[in-house]
């Protein structure tokens, strides 16, 4: 190839690419001066709550008495900042007031929202100490708390999710969704920040756990990698498309374990104390204390020798 052909191509692949019918869908008009959300800066919010919520597991923080405190001021104090600059990151890329000056538009509240998310981290500790005294109890491999808090994915997925979900509570756009997905990356556990999740929940190895948006999962529940809490089908309306925000995935009430593989589907309810085999469909109402598991493999009829 010359060099004549060689910079044609590269001029016609540039004006292709420039064309605005191309990218009209995937492209963000961005204001100079508004911040866009940074994966980077959110990494840190996270390494941040993780260093405060679990002293002396991540980060550099003391356990003496005199300097905890310190240390946990300069965590809050660094988080305030690139928190509420994340949020109102969120809410400029999300505003639709395009006559508006963004940043001064929603600036106040992004840091209430940050504020209003720090008072909250105490109570975000306390339901994670739940989390993984029930891990550390239900996995007989668990050698000791230490070992669930910095190895298990899923100490991590819920830490996450947590996060997220209280920051989608206090209606911070975009970024909930962010950490989640943080989270899928890492571990492979997907957990949407909407859903509701009570105390004392155990993921066991968690590579392929899907849990929807619209979930509702009571106290004490413990499911096992490749559990799917998914969406039967979706309403559509008189265009054709999804109807948005309608409650369609299922209800686990307290006490439930659902094994390897399982899927459940649509809006329905798990009753209480129902233990849910491997690799099995549910697709209905299960009342408290049921049993399902698959049903027993038929014998082969095939014989030794058979030329298989």
């Amino acid at each position: 190839m010359t060099v004549s052909e060689f910079d044609n191509k590269i001029a016609q692949t540039i004006q292709k690419l420039s064309d605005p019918a191309s990218y009209q869908i995937v492209c963000h008009q961005h204001k100079m001066g508004e911040p866009l959300p940074s994966s980077t800066k959110l990494t840190k919010v996270i390494d941040l709550v993780r260093e405060i919520l679990f002293p002396g597991y991540f980060g550099n923080t003391s356990l003496r008495t005199n300097t905890t405190q310190h240390y946990m001021g300069v965590y809050v104090d660094e988080l305030y900042e690139i928190l509420s600059e994340e949020i109102l990151a969120g809410m400029c890329f999300e505003c639709t007031d395009e006559k508006a000056n963004k940043v001064e538009k929603h600036q106040a509240k992004a840091k209430q929202n940050a504020i209003e998310f720090i008072e909250y981290l105490p109570e975000i500790r306390r339901q994670l100490v739940t989390d993984v005294e029930a891990t550390f109890l239900n996995d007989p491999a668990a050698r000791n708390l230490g070992e669930v808090i910095f190895c298990y994915p899923a100490i991590r997925a819920i830490t996450n999710y947590r996060v997220a979900h209280k920051l989608l509570q206090l209606d911070v756009p975009l970024i909930p969704r962010f950490i989640s997905e943080m989270a899928h990356s890492e571990t492979g556990i997907d957990i949407h920040p909407k859903a509701q999740i009570g105390e004392k929940f155990t993921i066991d190895h968690g590579t392929g756990v899907v849990i929807g948006s619209t979930s509702i999962l009571g106290n004490n529940v413990k499911i096992y990698q490749g559990v799917t809490l998914g969406a039967k089908s979706f309403p559509l309306d008189e265009n054709g498309n999804p109807i948005k925000g309608i409650p369609r995935h299922p209800i686990v009430e307290d006490d439930v374990v659902i094994y390897a593989g399982a899927t459940i589907l649509g809006r329905i309810t798990i009753g209480k104390g129902s233990v849910i085999g491997g690799n099995v469909w549910v697709t209905a109402d299960l009342p408290p204390n049921s049993r399902v598991i698959q049903s027993k493999a038929k014998e082969s009829t095939f014989s030794h020798g058979a030329g298989i």
